[in-house]
């Protein structure tokens, strides 16, 4: 019966995690999967989400089926931390629903693309997320680029963009990053956004936000700039979100997608196409994780306490992509330092070569993704130093 099925190509961020749990070298560092470690290397449980599971805990509810989109009151949390508070105002025109994880809300959002808007293809920044290409192709969309970023000069490639963008037919869906542009952490500045944002109005895009790294680039609110941005326009939209980097809730799978529709009368359609589509899937979302999201939203001291903690994430984040160009930079390394200086969020594109690369895991155990993203929190007061020399070592021989 299976003796057609081909093997598979191992997922290269995965199976680089795999080489390097199997690398016994003490000195190993893995620069390489999207996962924040705090200083001494471990995932943080942070103390508001501690609170939060240990009141979940003393309630003793019993683990019923939640409906199909998630609960009420954590979708609105959403779009209140989405679009801001004051901004929501009157909801009824936004769809919301729990999904399983940041990637579910991206497939989920794929399979409502083709199925409901008969839409064929999709435009995703030249470089993206690999997964991307993955998921929307899995879905029976054309994938298809627009320039973004130049991994040679480090620079971005703003007006090719926008030049890209205003030639594409009304309709047509743009994939954006809101922040922390993975895999090169080059955002654009707000008044880059304005301009993006005019384009998709005056060409009728329809833009799909992926923020999985809201409050890693320069805070909750300011990572939700483009969104509320957009808000100001006519323009529909989709906005894909996860909870797993911003609340440590990686195994939760905890994500959420959100659809800005022109009036309540869409907004309803739209979450019953959703739900439909949930239905044939997964049936329902678990409920652990959002339950925890609910909680430390919904009371005061806990969000205080949790966007404290999350401040605290970002800034080691900026301390080590400061204290790392520094140290290339005494070193004279002919890396272009500025690039992983500049950067905002989890990653930089480093501009090492791959053959950097390979010396850097074979020789160091040093493990970034090709061509070169760097996961900046793997960095610590531990390796730092060891990483700056060895990064010296193969740059200061190419």
């Amino acid at each position: 019966m299976f003796k057609n099925i081909q093997s598979s190509a191992a997922d290269p961020i995965m199976s680089l995690m795999e080489a390097y749990l199997q690398d016994a070298n003490p000195h190993k560092v893995n620069l390489g999967i999207g996962l924040y470690y705090d200083e001494w290397g471990n995932i943080p449980l942070m103390r508001a989400v501690q609170q939060a599971e240990r009141r979940l805990l003393d309630a003793g509810q019993p683990h019923g089926y939640p409906p199909i989109e998630g609960s009420a009151p954590f979708a609105h949390q959403v779009q209140a931390l989405l679009l801001g508070a004051d901004t929501v105002g009157d909801s009824r025109h936004l769809a919301t629903v729990q999904t399983v994880g940041g990637s579910g809300a991206l497939k989920l959002a794929a399979d409502f693309l083709s199925h409901y808007l008969s839409r064929r293809e999709i435009w995703v920044s030249d470089p993206t997320w690999a997964n991307h290409w993955a998921i929307f192709g899995g879905a029976g969309l054309r994938v298809n680029a627009y320039p973004y970023f130049d991994n040679d000069s480090g620079e971005l490639r703003f007006a090719e963009m926008l030049e890209t963008l205003g030639a594409l037919p009304a309709g047509t869906v743009v994939l954006l990053h809101p922040c922390c542009h993975n895999p090169t952490g080059t955002d654009l500045s707000q008044a880059q956004w304005r301009a993006t944002i005019e384009v998709m109005q005056q060409r009728r895009l329809l833009p799909l936000f992926d923020l999985a790294y809201q409050g890693f680039g320069g805070g909750l609110e300011e990572d939700g700039y483009a969104l509320r941005e957009t808000l100001k326009t006519d323009l529909d939209f989709l906005i894909c979100n996860s909870f797993s980097k911003n609340v440590a809730l990686y195994g939760q799978r905890l994500g959420a997608l959100t659809v800005c529709c022109r009036n309540a009368a869409d907004a309803a359609n739209v979450k019953g196409a959703l739900k439909t589509l949930i239905r044939r899937s997964y049936s329902c979302p678990p409920t652990h994780g959002s339950q925890i999201v609910e909680t430390l939203l919904a009371d005061p001291a806990l969000r205080r306490m949790w966007q404290d903690e999350l401040d605290a994430m970002r800034q080691r984040i900026r301390q080590m992509r400061l204290q790392l160009a520094s140290g290339l930079e005494r070193g004279g390394s002919t890396l272009d330092y500025r690039r992983i200086r500049d950067c905002h969020g989890m990653f930089s594109y480093t501009g090492l070569q791959p053959r950097q690369l390979d010396e850097l895991r074979h020789r160091y155990a040093i493990y970034l993704v090709e061509p070169g993203r760097m996961c900046l929190p793997g960095l610590n007061p531990a390796n730092i130093d060891y990483v700056t020399s060895a990064i010296l070592d193969v740059t200061r021989s190419a």
